[in-house]
């Protein structure tokens, strides 16, 4: 009898030596496995806790940026405004002085060309 029980202890050490083991691989414990998906739930709860953060403050650049943006291109758009009405403000100055004398200002431009192309033509030919 003493060889059964030595063989059935010894089937028992080596089932409790090797439980979980299977086609050559090792099964974790139930409680193990649960524990280690945990963790990994942990540290990808982690990882994305820091990509959350990254966006955050990258949004908040974005938005500084944009407004800060907006801030430039309404300066420069007052600032064109000044600029149409000053240009107006001339072209208004430039139409009133050539109605007024334009036609005895057209009268002494064209007599001047007349004059120094005569005179041009005169020292040429001599």
């Amino acid at each position: 009898m003493s060889s059964t029980i030595m063989k059935r202890d010894y089937r028992n050490n080596r089932s409790a030596l090797f439980d979980g083991i299977e086609e050559g691989g090792i099964r974790a414990a139930p409680s193990y496995s649960h524990e280690i998906n945990e963790q990994e739930n942990d540290r990808a709860m982690d990882g994305l806790q820091d990509r959350v953060l990254l966006l955050k403050r990258l949004t908040g650049d974005i938005h500084e940026e944009v407004e800060s943006h907006n801030r430039v291109l309404d300066r420069m758009g007052n600032e064109m405004d000044s600029s149409r009405g000053i240009l107006s403000g001339t072209m208004d100055r430039f139409k009133m002085v050539f109605e007024t004398k334009s036609s005895r200002r057209m009268f002494t431009l064209v007599a001047s060309f007349v004059i120094i192309f005569l005179i041009v033509y005169y020292l040429t030919k001599r």
